[in-house]
C-alpha cells in the first residue's frame, strides 16, 4: 500500500492512471463487441478477419509515424487527441448500428481509422509515463499500469458481452465511445514534467532514421526486440491458435483452455504486484529467465500434463511475463534518451505486432499438416532456444539498475560504457 500511496501522491500520474484504466477497458470492449457485431450481422468469420485485419494493418502501418510525432509534440496532447478520434469513430459506428445502416465496408473503414489512431497513442503513452513520476518511481508506475491492463483483460470482454446481451451492440459501442471521451477529459488535467532535452525537429525521414539508430546502437535493445518478436510467432501464436484444440484432445473439453488462460492472467496480476517492490539487479537477465516457463508450459501442455498440475505452471508463466514486461519498459525509460523514447518503443511495438498475423497463419497451416500438439511442442522448444539467445550479448548480461539519470542521453557501448551521443 505504501508504494501505491506514494504513486498516488503525484497528481499527474493519478490523472494518467485513471485515464488509462478507463481507456484500456474501452480497448478490451472493442474486440469482443466487434466479434459479436459481425456474428450478429453476417455470421462470417471471413468478414471478422477482414475487419480485424484492417485494424491491425493500419496500426502497424502508422506505428513508426506515431513514434516520431510522440517525440515531437506533447505526448499527453497526442493521447488526448487520439482518444477523441477513437471515441468519435465509435459514436459514428453506434449511430450506424442503431439506424440499422451498418455495412461491412463501413465497419472496415471505421476500424482501420481506429487502428491508425491507436498507432499514435501507444508510443505516446510509453513516453509519457516517466514524465508523470520521479525517476525512482518509474518501475512502480509501469507496474501499476500493467496491473490495470491485466484487470481490463478480464473486465473488458465480460462488460462487452453483458452490454451486447442487455442493451445491444449499438449501445455497447456508445458506452465504449464514452470511455474514450472520459479518458480524454482526464488527460486534459495532466501536466507532465520536462525530462531530458527536447527532440530537435528535422525531416520525418531523418527522425525515423535517428530512432532506428537509437535501437541499432544498443545491442541489448535490438536483440531483445528480435528475440521476443520470434516468441510471439513461436510461442504465443501456438498458444492462442492451438490452445483450445489441444485442451480438447488431452482433457476432453476445449473450454479447459479458458481455465488455463485464466491462471496465466491471475499470475500476470500477481507479477505486476510483485514488480511494485522487486527491483532485479540484472533486470533483462532475470526477466528473460522468468519468461522461460511460458515456453516450457507449451511443451508440457502439448504432452498432456495432468490439468491440476498445468494450472500452477500457467500461473507461474503469468508472473514471469508480467515481471519481464515491467522491467523491460522501465529499462527502456531509464536507458533511452527521453527525446527518442517514443520512437524506440514504436520499433518495439512493430516487432510485437508485425509478425503476429504471420504467426497465426503459419501455425494454422502447420497444425493442419503436422498436428496441433506436435506444432505446439515444437514451438515451445524452439522458442526456448531462441529466448536463451537473448542472453548472449554481453550488454544484456551486464545491464544493471545502477545507471544514473544522465545515462539516458547517450548510447551504450560494449558492456554498458557510454558511447558518443547519437546525432539528433
Amino acid at each position: 500500500m505504501h508504494r501505491f500511496s506514494t504513486l498516488w501522491a503525484h497528481k499527474d500520474f493519478r490523472w494518467l492512471f485513471l485515464s488509462q484504466t478507463i481507456s484500456t477497458t474501452g480497448d478490451r470492449i472493442v474486440l469482443v463487441a466487434l466479434a459479436l457485431l459481425v456474428a450478429e450481422r453476417t455470421g462470417s468469420t471471413a468478414d471478422l478477419g477482414l475487419v480485424l485485419g484492417a485494424y491491425t494493418a493500419a496500426q502497424i502501418g502508422f506505428l513508426l509515424l506515431g513514434g516520431v510525432w510522440a517525440d515531437r509534440l506533447p505526448r499527453h496532447r497526442i493521447m488526448l487527441s487520439t482518444d477523441l478520434i477513437r471515441g468519435s469513430l465509435h459514436v459514428l459506428l453506434a449511430l450506424l448500428i442503431l439506424a440499422d445502416a451498418i455495412e461491412i465496408w463501413q465497419l472496415v473503414a471505421i476500424e482501420a481509422l481506429f487502428g491508425a489512431a491507436e498507432a499514435f497513442f501507444r508510443p505516446a503513452f510509453s513516453g509519457l509515463v516517466p514524465q508523470t513520476v520521479p525517476e525512482e518511481l518509474i518501475q512502480e508506475a509501469n507496474a501499476l499500469n500493467h496491473l490495470t491492463q491485466t484487470l481490463a483483460e478480464f473486465a473488458g470482454p465480460a462488460l462487452a458481452t453483458a452490454l451486447v446481451l442487455t442493451v445491444g451492440t449499438g449501445a455497447a459501442f456508445a458506452v465504449d465511445a464514452a470511455t474514450f471521451f472520459l479518458s480524454a477529459a482526464l488527460l486534459a488535467f495532466v501536466r507532465p514534467r520536462e525530462r531530458g532535452e527536447p527532440a530537435r525537429r528535422t525531416s520525418l525521414r531523418r527522425e525515423l532514421l535517428d530512432g532506428f539508430r537509437e535501437v541499432r546502437s544498443r545491442t541489448w535493445v535490438w536483440v531483445t526486440i528480435a528475440v521476443f518478436s520470434f516468441q510471439l510467432v513461436g510461442a504465443y501464436a501456438p498458444y492462442v491458435v492451438l490452445g483450445p484444440t489441444v485442451a480438447g484432445e488431452h482433457y476432453g473439453d476445449p473450454a479447459r483452455f479458458g481455465w488455463l488462460a485464466a491462471s496465466v492472467g491471475l499470475g500476470t496480476a500477481v507479477g505486476s504486484l510483485l514488480a511494485l517492490r522487486w527491483r532485479a539487479g540484472r533486470p533483462l537477465v532475470a526477466g528473460i529467465l522468468l519468461v522461460l516457463p511460458f515456453c516450457l508450459m507449451l511443451v508440457v501442455f502439448a504432452a498432456g500434463l495432468p490439468f491440476a498440475a498445468l494450472l500452477p505452471v500457467g500461473a507461474a508463466t503469468g508472473v514471469g511475463v508480467a515481471l519481464f514486461g515491467v522491467w523491460w519498459q522501465t529499462t527502456l525509460a531509464e536507458r533511452i534518451p527521453p527525446r527518442a523514447l517514443s520512437r524506440v518503443t514504436s520499433y518495439d511495438w512493430m516487432g510485437s505486432l508485425a509478425l503476429l498475423p504471420v504467426g497465426y497463419l503459419l501455425v494454422g497451416v502447420l497444425a493442419d499438416e503436422l498436428g496441433p500438439t506436435e506444432v505446439m511442442a515444437a514451438g515451445g522448444l524452439l522458442a526456448t532456444a531462441v529466448l536463451l539467445l537473448g542472453l548472449l550479448p554481453r550488454e544484456t548480461r551486464a545491464l544493471g539498475r545502477d545507471a544514473p539519470p544522465g545515462a539516458q542521453t547517450t548510447a551504450e557501448g560494449p558492456g554498458g560504457e557510454a558511447a558518443e551521443p547519437l546525432s539528433r
